[in-house]
């Protein structure tokens, strides 16, 4: 490895740590802005964990910076309520009892005079669902933010109407070789004269802008059909008999299925691609289904782990769809920055990879368990409705909804965040997902 891949590989990694870092800063401003929107005492705002390598203190709050750059938070006085008999703590011999009384005294151990209507559980459930939701929701504005900057500045890589390549005869693409033999016929887009370098800009006398839609219009064909071509700053027009073929299933989206095919017209060129800006129409869509492919992935966790095993202690390959962790993200950036591609490439890149870290940090913060924000949500919610349920049937307030009776929930939670964590650390480390 040269000094110059090294040196690259280290310019990568920091860039995709500074993005972290700035990551992590961006979600916690969101807690701490919404809780001193709302009265809220914030004693610490932190980035990072571990030893504190830089802290000031700004009015009630010590803003810093930890050593270990793998996550951070604020602290809030009264994230929970105290025990039925109004006491802070209340020591107990079970295990259970004692991880909740431990986060109630934590809870309240920095209590100053004052600080009774500053209380996190006194604020009202609206009140607190927003200031739990505000963090994920600002790691998912700037990840649309990036998104749709890059999408509508610089592109995505995209299929043309320009020809890559003609094919010399017909095979079925079910067949999956590249070799004619004498008895494939020739293919029409070679019969028709077709080359490498023309421009397709209408099919049978319409115009066609994409490739998507060229593409859909071929398949639809079997048969006599004329191609406008534009071939050295000229328009001319060329005559094919397309015929009908096995060729690969698309789906809704235009993408194609693998190892599913279909018997569509067949035209016989290969679409050359180019890096083109999106509208603002097409990059929403692309957001969209970014979303989607997100929620999916957090769905299929679970799945991934035998894999995921099989690759960290085993001898099993390491999937393109594997999850990432940090480590292995930043791997990612590192080799970003020695691709053999146009500096604006690498920039564009690097963002997409912050974005696609910024929308997994909303995700997997929005799911209803604790310790997570999304938990602390589930558990606000529950405690409107059961409000409003006794409002309506007249029954006495039930009062606020006792979020530490799930720690020990909580713990575990953790420590099956905590495994898969170290899981995917080890597979970054010994088997990383590689883009090159």
């Amino acid at each position: 490895m040269s000094m110059t891949t090294i040196l690259m590989t280290v310019l990568g990694i920091a860039i995709f740590a500074v993005g972290l870092l700035f990551s992590i800063a961006w979600h916690e401003l969101g807690h701490l802005s919404t809780a001193k929107l709302f009265g809220i005492r914030v004693p610490q705002y932190m980035v990072g964990f571990g030893p504190t390598v830089w802290s000031r203190r700004k009015g009630d709050t010590e803003y810093g910076i930890k050593a270990i750059p793998a996550g951070g938070y604020i602290r809030m006085i009264g994230m929970f309520p105290p025990g039925p008999d109004g006491r802070l703590e209340a020591r107990s011999t079970s295990p259970w009892r004692g991880m909740i009384e431990d986060a109630r005294s934590a809870a309240f151990e920095e209590l100053q005079p004052g600080d009774e209507s500053r209380l996190f559980y006194t604020r009202k459930p609206w009140k607190r669902v927003i200031v739990m939701f505000a963090g994920p929701f600002m790691n998912l504005v700037l990840a649309v933010a990036i998104f749709m900057g890059v999408a509508m500045t610089f592109g995505f890589q995209t299929q043309t109407t320009e020809v890559a390549g003609v094919q010399r005869c017909v095979i079925e693409q079910s067949e999956k070789r590249d070799t004619c033999k004498a008895s494939d016929p020739v293919s029409p887009a070679k019969a028709a004269g077709l080359r490498e370098g023309d421009r397709i800009v209408a099919f049978d006398g319409q115009r066609v802008d994409d490739w998507a839609t060229l593409s859909d219009r071929i398949r639809q064909t079997v048969g006599p059909a004329t191609l406008t071509v534009e071939r050295d700053g000229k328009e001319q027009t060329l005559h094919a008999v397309l015929q009908e073929n096995t060729v690969a299933r698309k789906d809704a989206d235009g993408e194609v299925v693998p190892g599913k095919y279909v018997t569509a017209g067949y035209l016989g060129f290969a679409a050359n691609t180019e890096i083109l800006p999106l509208s603002f129409g097409d990059s929403v869509v692309r957001m969209g289904d970014m979303i989607e492919n997100g929620v999916d992935s957090i769905i299929a966790l679970p799945s991934k782990i035998p894999d995921l095993w099989s690759a960290a202690f085993g001898d099993g390959e390491r999937a393109d769809d594997s999850p990432v962790g940090v480590v292995g993200a930043a791997r990612i950036g590192g080799e970003v920055m020695n691709l053999d591609i146009p500096a604006q490439n690498q920039v564009a890149m690097m963002l997409f990879l912050l974005a696609g870290f910024n929308l997994s940090l909303f995700l997997f913060n929005m799911l209803p368990l604790l310790p997570l924000d999304g938990g602390h949500i589930a558990g606000a919610l529950w405690e409107a409705l059961r409000r409003n349920v006794a409002k309506v049937f007249r029954r006495p307030d039930p009062g606020p909804f006792d979020v530490a009776k799930l720690m020990p929930v909580a713990y575990v939670v953790a420590g099956i965040f905590i495994c898969f964590t170290l899981l995917v650390l080890v597979a970054d480390i010994v088997n990383p997902v590689k883009i090159t």
